[in-house]
């Protein structure tokens, strides 16, 4: 039995999309809580934000104007860390809990993905350092796998999920780029995560993904 009951769904603010009306945003940091809310069972109640055009009514909930923000009792949390954090205390079941050793499996891959994105010289390096990062998450997943923490996914997999989706995404897009065949263990965890019911319900749609990157890219 789950440590609180849910009296009805939970209301949660996600970024919203910029190239369809009334649909999911590409906020990977949103996609994370929404696949917690998911892989969890838990009902929620979607509220889209335009964060280019913020409402009066999102700052007055949250001055700061980030999303994901959710709702518990009558206050309004902020930061997927502290959301997710809270959504494994109040709902524990099932258990997405991961061991400390292992929280950390994958957690360079977004930045050195920014890294080599935004480069626009060849030999700097950036392709390199993604490179290595995922052959590191290669390693892991061929010794631990399929998911971080073995059989079952967690709150790591969850964490790191939406970011691969970006990368895979935004890099084939900008830099015609994609995960080598060298790596197949990352290549079929990606398929593995990327094709569960709880990812293709929350995933943002590929154009805004492309949309949502453009600016670091052409800045």
């Amino acid at each position: 039995m789950s440590a609180t009951s849910v009296p009805g769904p939970l209301e949660i603010c996600v970024k919203a999309s910029v190239t369809v009306p009334d649909k999911l945003g590409d906020c990977p940091f949103c996609q994370r809580v929404l696949l917690t809310l998911e892989e969890k069972n838990l009902p929620y109640d979607m509220k889209f934000v335009d964060l280019g055009n913020k409402p009066e009514w999102f700052l007055k909930l949250n001055a700061e104007g980030k999303v994901p923000v959710i709702k518990f009792e009558e206050n309004w949390v902020s930061d997927s860390d502290v959301i997710t954090q809270a959504l494994e205390e109040k709902f524990p079941d099932p258990p997405l809990a991961i061991p400390p050793e292992k929280a950390s499996v994958g957690s360079k891959i977004f930045s050195t993905f920014i890294g080599f994105l935004k480069s626009k010289d060849p030999g700097d390096g950036t392709e390199q350092a993604l490179l290595d990062e995922l052959s590191a998450f290669n390693d892991h997943i061929k010794e631990n796998g399929p998911f971080i923490n073995g059989e079952k996914v967690s709150a790591a997999d969850l964490a790191l999920g939406p970011k691969l989706y970006h990368l895979e995404i935004a890099l084939g897009h900008y830099k015609n780029w994609l995960v080598p065949e060298s790596l197949p263990y990352v290549k079929s965890y990606m398929k593995e995560i990327f094709s569960r019911d709880s990812f293709v319900n929350t995933r943002a749609l590929p154009e805004d993904v492309v949309a949502g990157w453009r600016p670091k890219v052409m800045g």
